[in-house]
Order: structure tokens, then sequence, then C-alpha cells
């Protein structure tokens, strides 16, 4: 399997941390998404959406973060962490929609304006921030109540659900996402999702940078951006 990414965007990081989870053999291509590779007409044949990642198997060419991920865990059989069971995969599946169509994209304004932004010497518009903390709210609030039940969000054991609803939180120091109302979404993305080797495999750091930094540094960096 040929996977196509960038390690640094939120879908990425999903994915691949995702393949560790499941212990996939892939080949990584790199497709540098600052440098606007993903619009190549090279890659658009592969993926007409323009956006990141894409799989190739064979003759199967695959987009969409979470169905690569149902897709691998299935032909790896790795079952543990999408079961087969249908009520068990039912939810799990629920779970990945309401990533997709909710919760990225309420994480993606804070990750835009907090981290791209200022890559790009640009300042956060907090009108846009303001705009759609409500809807974070109500998203995280929904998030914290599931995870008041169970350690992970689909039982007590990680799944791919748990990876793809981390992956749009992933630099939250960073994003400035306002957690602090929900013990159970914090108890569960800092000392559960990040302490998994599947995510301390795929680092990404302050300015989306792949190699890690002292922890002092680090500190001082997310108090920078705060």
């Amino acid at each position: 399997m040929k996977l196509y990414v960038d390690p640094i965007t939120v879908n990425c990081r999903k994915v691949l941390a995702g393949f560790h989870l499941l212990d996939v053999d892939f080949e990584l291509v790199h497709v540098d998404y600052f440098k606007s590779e993903q619009k190549d007409p090279s890659y658009l044949r592969i993926n007409p959406n323009a956006t990141l990642p894409a799989l190739v198997d064979g003759e199967l060419v695959l987009w969409e973060s979470n169905a690569i991920l149902q897709y691998a865990a299935d032909k790896v059989e790795k079952y543990q962490a999408y079961p087969q069971d249908l009520r068990r995969r039912a939810d799990i599946n629920r779970w990945l929609l309401w990533e997709s169509s909710s919760w990225f994209p309420s994480c993606y304004v804070y990750l835009v304006e907090n981290c791209v932004k200022p890559l790009l010497s640009q300042t956060a518009d907090d009108a846009v921030l303001q705009a759609q903390a409500a809807n974070f709210h109500k998203l995280a609030g929904i998030l914290d109540a599931r995870l008041s039940e169970s350690p992970w969000v689909c039982g007590d054991q990680p799944t791919i659900a748990d990876i793809a609803l981390a992956a749009p939180l992933h630099l939250h120091p960073y994003q400035q996402l306002p957690l602090a109302p929900y013990p159970h979404l914090r108890r569960w993305m800092t000392e559960g999702v990040e302490k998994l080797p599947c995510w301390e495999a795929t680092y990404v750091g302050p300015g989306f940078t792949l190699t890690r930094q002292a922890p002092q540094a680090e500190s001082m960096a997310a108090s920078a951006s705060l």
C-alpha cells in the first residue's frame, strides 16, 4: 500500500497514527502541503479533490481519511481497533462520521486562526473565533459526556474512532482550544491518546514541525501562543 501524505496535516496524522495503531505495512509518499503539491496534476489523478491523504493499494485508489482507516483495519484484520460486532462497529462509524462532518470543521477554525495564520505572519481574527465558540462548546460537551462513561470513546480500549477524534485537536495547546470545562475530554487526550505509542510515533509540534523539542522549549512555545 502507498500512502500519500504530508505528516503535518490533521487528516494525514490521523491516518499515520491509525496505521501505527493497526500495525499496517505501507510505503509513505510525501506530498508537501505548504508547497501545494496536492494540486499537482500527477497527484490530482490520484485524488481529484486536491486533498490529503490518499491511499493506493493495487487497483484501489481511496481518499477520505476515515474510509482509509476502515479499509486498512479490515485488510489487516485488526478487529480490536475496528470490531466486527455490528453494534460496536456502528458506534465507531457514527463517531467517524461525526468527526468529519462536525468536530473537524470546528477544531479547524482554531487551527487556522491560532496556528496557520501566525506562521504566515497574519493575525488571528477574533470575530471568527467568537463566531465558532458556541458550536465548539456544544460539540466538546457531547464528546466529554461520552468520555465520562468509558476511558476510550467506544469502550475500554482505543479504536480508530479515538485516533480520528483526536486528530483535529492534535495541536490543542497551540490551537488554544477552550478545553478547560471538559475534564473527561482532557483526560482522554492528555492521559490516553497522547500516551499511545502510535501517537508519539507521529509527533507534530509547534510551527508544524516534526522534530521534537526539549520540554521546556515546547512549554515556552505553548505559552507564547496564548
